[in-house]
């Protein structure tokens, strides 16, 4: 069967403290907290998922926060950058934001776009890259205003020693189109630059990428629903790449594979969606466990107990996290 994705559904980063991490990218970037639960394969870590207002696919950053966890190692078989779409003409806005908040930045071009280029608090390599209009979903609860605000997922740069075999999976397997094949290849979906962006770097690094503070674990694209991924599974089996089984994720059904060059790819279902448990006005504010995990609330509320910080609240004035609601 035939399979194309619409893009990217979103990215899975590791972090350090969970309160610092809800204040980094809640306050300074100012991104929507949608969802605020658990690794479902690691319950005792939190799952935080920021993104627009409606948490649409597309929009998602989620981060596993692992307290005292040490700076992983960068290397082969990982993605190795995020980047974030803002509008044109918001970079002047957000260069001083950074500066504000204390984050070294530089300014890059690539692809004929400029972009702000740092490493949040926990070193997880982010670029700002300025293109097109304002998002028609960006949240504007966080103080930043939606004519400057971060309105999704704009590229993920993965470090690609095996370019040609990669670059096949992506465009057979998986429906990619490349529009660029220089120092780097850039493939888009279907959907064009709305859908995101995987950027391909074929120079290999001297040894493998090790988790840490500040690792990409996964990149997920997009499938329409449990059919479309159905048809997704088959695609990546007729191309000889063996699949996980599928996983609940509550708020979508994942399936995880392993690309040519080492890198975890995930397909995520849209649906159903951050709202399933609790209604859109309220994302983010309580802290949720699926069904399953519900007998555990207790000790595991007791297990991920936080204190929420001021760091940045002197700076960028009130934010609501939802830190104090069980």
């Amino acid at each position: 069967m035939a399979f194309t994705t619409s893009g990217i559904h979103h990215v899975t980063a590791i972090a350090v403290k969970p309160q610092a991490t809800i204040e980094f990218h809640a306050r300074v970037l100012g991104l929507r907290l949608v969802k605020r639960t658990v690794n479902f394969d690691d319950p005792q870590t939190y799952h935080l998922y920021f993104g627009d207002a409606e948490g649409a696919p597309g929009t998602i950053l989620s981060l596993f926060p692992w307290p005292g966890a040490g700076r992983g190692e960068r290397g082969d078989g990982e993605a190795r950058r995020i980047g974030l779409r803002v509008p044109e003409g918001s970079l002047d806005f957000w260069r001083e934001r950074l500066t504000h908040a204390g984050i070294v930045h530089s300014a890059v071009a690539s692809f004929g776009e400029e972009s702000l280029r740092f490493e949040d608090p926990d070193g997880i390599p982010l670029d700002l890259t300025a293109v097109g209009a304002p998002g028609a979903g960006s949240w504007g609860g966080s103080g930043v205003g939606a004519e400057v605000a971060i309105s999704g997922i704009h590229s993920v740069t993965l470090s690609a020693p095996r370019l040609e075999d990669t670059v096949d999976l992506l465009t057979s397997a998986l429906g990619m189109i490349v529009t660029d094949d220089e120092d780097t290849t850039r493939l888009a979906s279907v959907s064009g630059p709305a859908g995101g962006h995987i950027d391909l770097v074929p120079v290999p690094e001297k040894t493998r990428g090790r988790w840490g503070a500040g690792s990409i674990h996964h990149v997920a694209l997009r499938a329409a629903d449990e059919a479309t991924q159905d048809e997704a599974r088959a695609a990546l089996q007729a191309h000889g790449l063996e699949t996980r089984d599928y996983k609940d994720r509550h708020y979508f059904r994942s399936l995880y594979f392993n690309e040519p060059s080492g890198s975890i790819l995930e397909i995520a279902t849209d649906g159903p969606g951050f709202t399933v448990d609790e209604p859109l006005d309220e994302l983010g504010l309580a802290f949720r466990l699926p069904q399953w995990l519900e007998s555990d609330r207790a000790f595991l509320r007791q297990r991920l107990a936080v204190t929420a910080s001021p760091e940045y609240a002197d700076r960028f004035g009130p934010v609501n996290t939802g830190a104090g609601r069980a």
